[in-house]
C-alpha cells in the first residue's frame, strides 16, 4: 500500500497580526511545520500550535527560518554555514521545550523559506543544517526537498530523511522549484496539481515546467491553508490520495 504524509506550515502569526488559517488545515494534514518565532510566530503562537497539532493528532516539526521577519524569511541572506548551524539549533531548542512541556515528541525539521532553498543547492549549508539535528536530537527526522544536498547531507550524517513534493509548485528540470518571481512557478488549476501529486506518490515522477520527466521519492506533500480555497484544495488532495488507495498518515510511519 502506498503511503504518505501531509504537512503544513503553521504558527506564523505573531503578536496581533493573524497569519494563515491554522484550526482549518490541522484536521486535514498529517505533519505540521511549527515556525519558530525568527521568521514568523511568537512563543504564545508556538505553545498554541503544538497543543492544536496534538489534539489533532499531527507529528510536530520544527520549522526554523532566517531571522528576518520583515522578509517573512523568504529573502536570501549572506549567511555562513556555522550561522545556519547555530539559526538551526536555538530554533529547534525553542520548539523542544514547548514540545516537552506538552508532553509531546518532535517528529521532524524542516527549514523555512529561503533557508530551505538555499540548502537545497548548497551543500554547506545543507551541512550545517544536519549536524545541527544531529548533535541536539539525532532522533529528529529532517524534511526537505526530494534529491536536494539537504537529503544527502541527512543522509550522510546518520538522520532519518524524508523527501517533500509540493503540490502547487513547478520544478525545474534539476529537481528544485521553479522560483516564485517566474511565470508558472505556481500551478494554480487544482485539477492539474492533483493529478501531479497523486503522480508524484504513485510513479515516482513530475513533468517539469520545460517537458522533462524529472524522477522523486514523495515521503511528504507540502501544502498550504492561508486561505479558504487553500483549505478546500487539501481536503481535496488528501480525499483522492485516499480514494487512490493511499494511506494518508503522519511522518514517522511513512518512513519507518
Amino acid at each position: 500500500m502506498f503511503k504518505v504524509d501531509l504537512n503544513s506550515d503553521l504558527g506564523e502569526s505573531f503578536g496581533s497580526y493573524t497569519i494563515g488559517m491554522d484550526h482549518a488545515i490541522i484536521p486535514y494534514v498529517s505533519s505540521v511545520n511549527i515556525a519558530c518565532g525568527w521568521h514568523a510566530g511568537d512563543p504564545l503562537v508556538m505553545a498554541e500550535t503544538v497543543k492544536s497539532a496534538m489534539e489533532n493528532g499531527a507529528g510536530l516539526g520544527a520549522h526554523p527560518g532566517y531571522p528576518d521577519l520583515m522578509g517573512f524569511g523568504r529573502r536570501n541572506l549572506a549567511v555562513t554555514p556555522a550561522e545556519v548551524k547555530a539559526y538551526t539549533l536555538y530554533q529547534l531548542g525553542a520548539l523542544q521545550a514547548f514540545v516537552k512541556a506538552a508532553k509531546g515528541n518532535l517528529q521532524h525539521l524542516k527549514p523555512h523559506g529561503a533557508m530551505y532553498n538555499m540548502a537545497a543547492t548548497d551543500a554547506k549549508l545543507a551541512q550545517a543544517i544536519a549536524e545541527a539535528i544531529y548533535e541536539a536530537a539525532p532522533e529528529v527526522i529532517l524534511l526537505g526537498l526530494a534529491n536536494s544536498e539537504m537529503i544527502k547531507a541527512g543522509k550522510g550524517i546518520g538522520l532519518k530523511v524524508a523527501q517533500e513534493v509540493f503540490a502547487d509548485r513547478a520544478y525545474q528540470a534539476n529537481g528544485t522549484l521553479v522560483p516564485r518571481s517566474q511565470p508558472g512557478a505556481v500551478i494554480h488549476d487544482p485539477e492539474e496539481a492533483i493529478a501531479r501529486v497523486v503522480r508524484m506518490v504513485k510513479q515516482g515522477e513530475v513533468t517539469a515546467i520545460t517537458g522533462e520527466t524529472v524522477e522523486m521519492k514523495a515521503d511528504s506533500i507540502c501544502v498550504h491553508g492561508d486561505n479558504p480555497e487553500a483549505v478546500e484544495f487539501v481536503k481535496r488532495i488528501r480525499s483522492t490520495l485516499e480514494s487512490e488507495g493511499v494511506a494518508v498518515t503522519a511522518l514517522r510511519n511513512v518512513i519507518g
